[in-house]
């Protein structure tokens, strides 16, 4: 029985006969001339300049006070305690005292942020153990060789948290009080709960399954980071939903910040107290301050903000001045565009693209 022979040869690599092989699709390709280029370049400028000032108003109502604390009032004394390794165990409070001539009105959000803190390197990112922090139980005795020097301690004992992230952790703490006319002393109330991406603290930490036995028991066998003044079961003792890889103040953390200057939120104001319904009043403010983070040993500060928020975020002038500044070039680059048509080309002949 005969074989039907395929095609072979330079037949069977021609394209098929079809519009969209044979490029016979209709196509329409714009003429460029200064009637048409000229005002989308006029009408671009206008559109960034409007969307530039439209950002940089919604900016400016954001209210943002800084506040330094790193060798500020009293805190000088336990910046200076902090330069010794020794000291470390010790505890340091101290006390800064501001004021606010304007009251933050609605949601107020208290961060804390470092300076030349490099939380982007590279190595430095990659010492954690994400298995582990999900609560697996294999992780959680035998941590990544990623997590070196900061795997076991010196009597073999896996560390929980593993690695340079979590070991570095910040852990100073504040009370912010506020000082009204003719008042005693009132401590404003801060949320310290919700203040993590919703998709970390329910799917990306977890805690060990605990089958009947306290959180304790759970992370039984293990020992804490090196840094550390507690163990990861006992960071919130007010808390103890909130222990644990699941801490808010850990997983704020743990999220690595992309430059060396960043802030992290550390609470949220609770306005359901009187007189805090409507935000922070303006008035005299105290920060009491534990003062346990050491900044020498990369010559960095530690600050305070206070902040209320947009629906574009906090007072961050970038996008606002970039749209001004692209329309500033493209004004610029416009009117250069017309003079040229208007000394060589008026008739359109000569500005065809």
């Amino acid at each position: 029985m005969a074989k039907t022979k395929g095609k072979s040869g330079p037949l069977a690599r021609r394209p098929d006969n079809s519009a969209f092989k044979q490029q016979r699709l209709p196509a329409w390709s714009p003429m460029l001339t200064a009637n048409t280029v000229l005002p989308f370049f006029y009408l671009m400028a206008l559109i960034c300049l409007l969307l530039g000032v439209w950002l940089l108003l919604t900016v400016q109502s954001t209210q943002e006070m800084k506040l330094d604390y790193t060798e500020a009032g009293a805190c000088s004394k336990c910046f200076e305690k902090r330069k010794n390794v020794s000291n470390a165990a010790q505890a340091c409070s101290c006390t800064v005292v501001f004021s606010t001539e304007k009251a933050f009105k609605g949601d107020v959000f208290f961060y804390y942020g470092l300076r030349n803190f490099h939380q982007n390197l590279r190595r430095y990112m990659k010492s954690k153990d994400d298995g582990q922090m999900l609560g697996r139980r294999m992780n959680l005795k035998n941590p990544t060789s990623y997590c070196e020097p900061y795997a076991r301690d010196p009597n073999g004992l896996p560390i929980a948290p593993c690695g340079a992230v979590a070991n570095s952790i910040f852990n100073d703490s504040f009370i912010l009080k506020y000082h009204g006319a003719g008042v005693a002393a009132r401590r404003v109330p801060l949320l310290r709960t919700g203040i993590t991406w919703y998709t970390d603290k329910n799917i990306k930490f977890r805690n060990p399954s605990t089958e009947n036995q306290t959180l304790a028991e759970a992370f039984e066998g293990t020992t804490k980071p090196p840094y550390w003044r507690s163990p990861v079961y006992e960071l919130d003792v007010r808390d103890p939903l909130n222990n644990g890889f699941i801490n808010e103040d850990l997983i704020v953390w743990m999220r690595e910040a992309a430059f060396p200057n960043f802030k992290k939120l550390y609470g949220v104001l609770d306005r359901a107290e009187e007189p805090f319904t409507s935000g922070l009043p303006a008035g005299s403010y105290s920060i009491d301050i534990s003062y346990n983070f050491p900044v020498q040993y990369f010559r960095g500060r530690k600050e305070v903000v206070l902040t209320t928020l947009t629906w574009f975020g906090g007072q961050n002038h970038f996008l606002p001045i970039a749209y001004l500044i692209t329309s500033g070039l493209i004004f610029l680059l416009a009117v250069v565009l017309t003079v040229v048509w208007w000394k060589f080309g008026k008739d359109g002949k000569n500005m065809e693209a």
